[in-house]
This record gives C-alpha cells, sequence and structure tokens, in this order.
C-alpha cells in the first residue's frame, strides 16, 4: 500500500501538483486505505481532528517578484512551517517557489547551496542561511536562517501535549506513513530534476558515479565526497576539461 502511495506521489510530483497536496493527500489516502484494510476501532473515528492542531495550514504566495527581506522571511518562514519528512524535503520547495515560481534562483545556484549545505556545520537547512546571503547579503542570511528555523520551536511547544495521543491513534499512524512515503518521493523527484541541471558533461556524470560508488561501497561521509568533488571540478576546470 505504502509503495503504491510513494509511486502515485512520485508521479504527482512530476507533473507538477503542489508539494503540500502530494504530503497531506497521501496521508489522506493513507489513513483510508488503513479503515479499508481494517475494522474499525472504538474511538478511532476522530484522528484527522487530533492532527489537526498540528497540521500547518498552507500559507498564501508571496506575491513580490523582486527579492526583498520581509519576502525572504515570509518564504523561509512558510517552508519551514509545512515542512515534514526530512530536511531534504526543503529541497523541493525551494525549487518551485525559488527557481519556479519566484525566478530567484536558477537551478545550479540551488545545486551549489545544496553542496554548501552538505559541507557546513549543523542541518541541510544551513541551505537556506547560503541561499539568503546570495540574495541579500548577511541580512538576508540572517533573515532566511530565522524564518526557516523559527517555525520549529513553535510546533515543538504547541504539539508536545498532543504526541503521546498521535502514536497511540491508528489513524493517525497512517496519516503519517502517508506523509513520510510522500516526503520520500518528492526527495526522489527533485534529485531528478536537479541532477538534470548537474550532470551537464561526461566530466559531471563520471564524478557523480564515482561518487555514488565510494557513497553505497564504503559509506564515505558526504562531506568528503562533495569537498573531493569541487577538488576535481577545480582541477577539471583548470586543464580545460569542463566548463
Amino acid at each position: 500500500r505504502l509503495r503504491v502511495l510513494a509511486a502515485l506521489a512520485a508521479i504527482l510530483a512530476l507533473f507538477g501538483v503542489n508539494e503540500l497536496v502530494v504530503l497531506f493527500g497521501s496521508g489522506a489516502a493513507a489513513v483510508i486505505a488503513a479503515r479499508l484494510g481494517s475494522p474499525p476501532t472504538p474511538g478511532s473515528g476522530n484522528e484527522l481532528h487530533q492532527l489537526a492542531p498540528v497540521i500547518p495550514v498552507a500559507a498564501a504566495a508571496a506575491g513580490a517578484s523582486a527579492v526583498t527581506l520581509p519576502g525572504l522571511f515570509w518564504i523561509f518562514f512558510k517552508i519551514g512551517s509545512v515542512l515534514f519528512g526530512s530536511g531534504y524535503v526543503l529541497l523541493a520547495f525551494l525549487r518551485t517557489d525559488l527557481v519556479e515560481r519566484l525566478g530567484w534562483l536558477t537551478e545550479a545556484q540551488l545545486i551549489d547551496a545544496v553542496a554548501v549545505g552538505q559541507v557546513t556545520p549543523g542541518p541541510v537547512f544551513t541551505t537556506a542561511t547560503f541561499i539568503g546571503y546570495m540574495l541579500a547579503g548577511p541580512s538576508g542570511a540572517l533573515i532566511a536562517t530565522a524564518g526557516i528555523f523559527l517555525p520549529a520551536f513553535i510546533f515543538v511547544a504547541l504539539s508536545g501535549p498532543l504526541v503521546p495521543r498521535l502514536r497511540a491513534s491508528p489513524g493517525a499512524g497512517a496519516f503519517l506513513d502517508g506523509v513520510n512515503v510522500a516526503s520520500l518521493a518528492l526527495m526522489a523527484v527533485v534529485t531528478l530534476q536537479l541532477g538534470r541541471a548537474a550532470l551537464i558533461d561526461v566530466p559531471a556524470v563520471a564524478l557523480a558515479a564515482v561518487a555514488a560508488v565510494l557513497l553505497v561501497r564504503l559509506e564515505l561521509n558526504a562531506t568528503w565526497l562533495v569537498l573531493g568533488g569541487a577538488v576535481c571540478g577545480w582541477v577539471l576546470h583548470a586543464a580545460g576539461i569542463a566548463d
């Protein structure tokens, strides 16, 4: 059931369906499938109602096309409010908002920001700091960082008392399973989309293949892979082999 949901979520994401629709639609579908697959349990009719306080409401899209500090803060606050599943789901939201909708970044710049997030201490959310700096300097870095992290503090404080109830609810568990597989699908799709922008020549494809082998077979730390790729890229560029 969850494999089918993941495949459907990936297809929807490839066709440009909004990430929130994919995430929460998959969660709702998992609840329905769980109900159809097993008899109802007493008192389990309001699981989605129990989830309501911790499901963030989708924020309205920012209308400005020029980079402004309030607009930058709002975009990252919105993303931080709806992010679920993994920090890497961030990339799907960033690509939709900053590359496709607003045009503030190119896909190549987004890939650069991902690389910086991999080699700096802390979670992948440091990608937001780098993007803020690229778009608006030190002030943008500060605003983007505050925007991406602030919702987590708010939701942890508000949802703490609800966690035991959610864990004990079969419907809530099914919903979270559905959202988890949808988040994996989103990560796979955005990896494919960014891969098309990064794998532009034979040296890039060769570097990606070598890095994949080192990661899977030797379980080499991703930081060393990113740094090694940077060195190889510099050498290839100096030798005139790659742009």
